[in-house]
């Protein structure tokens, strides 16, 4: 992990040895007594921790030293995917930066997905945490699992919100020619075996723009961070 984060209450406590990140501090960053580290609270700060004293825990102390930019405003629609393909969306989306992912059923996914231990045990969370420490920040994006890919595509968007949707088989544009330089995003992505016709339809009736990464087809998680580097390399252009 490039940034060790906490909760906002736990720098106040001690951080037991059995703990991930304590085991990361005293034997992959070797830090002893007296040394500090990258650290943050999550949606908050990013500073210095430094270690007071390893015992049966360990005793933190924490100073802020700036507050990372808001996420981008980049909104994912997935369709519900297999556990463990969710669990790189959740990871990968975060690392590379997206304000919300809000997972979806649609034509043909499967509903039995959003009742996985995934979604109740609250892994997705530590999914989040994962990502975005690689990516040195403490921000988490939005993240939704019950609802249909109509409910989302109901719900009001910022202005100007450039909405499109990766489709395989009949997509009228590359994503690289239509991705924007600025404002919003909505990039919708469908469940393993790809939109239904209902779905198709749907989105086009939301003012989403069928497009593509090519004739090769992809992985789901593929798709999503190839579509993620353009998007942003286009914004960073």
């Amino acid at each position: 992990m490039n940034l060790v984060l906490f909760e906002p209450d736990e720098l106040a406590a001690p951080l037991p040895r059995a703990d991930a990140r304590a085991r990361h501090i005293l034997e992959v960053l070797r830090r002893q007594p007296g040394d500090s580290f990258d650290a943050g609270v999550v949606d908050g700060p990013i500073g210095k921790a430094t270690l007071v004293a390893a015992d049966d825990a360990l005793t933190l102390s924490f100073a802020p030293t700036h507050t990372p930019p808001p996420l981008p405003p980049i909104t994912l629609l997935l369709g519900l995917a297999r556990p463990q393909t969710a669990r790189d969306l959740l990871r990968d989306a975060t690392t590379f930066g997206a304000a919300a992912l809000h997972f979806v059923a649609t034509e043909r996914s499967d509903r039995s997905y959003g009742q996985s231990s995934l979604w109740t045990s609250g892994e997705w969370r530590r999914q989040l945490l994962v990502g975005a420490a690689q990516a040195f920040d403490t921000r988490l994006p939005v993240v939704t699992w019950a609802h249909t890919l109509a409910d989302v595509l109901a719900e009001p968007v910022a202005p100007a919100t450039t909405r499109l949707a990766l489709d395989n088989y009949e997509a009228t544009a590359p994503l690289g020619a239509v991705a924007p330089a600025s404002g919003p995003v909505q990039l919708a992505l469908g469940p393993e075996r790809g939109w239904g016709p209902k779905d198709r339809a749907q989105l086009r009736d939301a003012g989403f723009t069928l497009v593509h990464l090519g004739t090769r087809v992809l992985r789901v998680e593929t798709a999503c961070i190839a579509a993620l580097a353009i998007v942003h390399g286009r914004r960073a252009s």
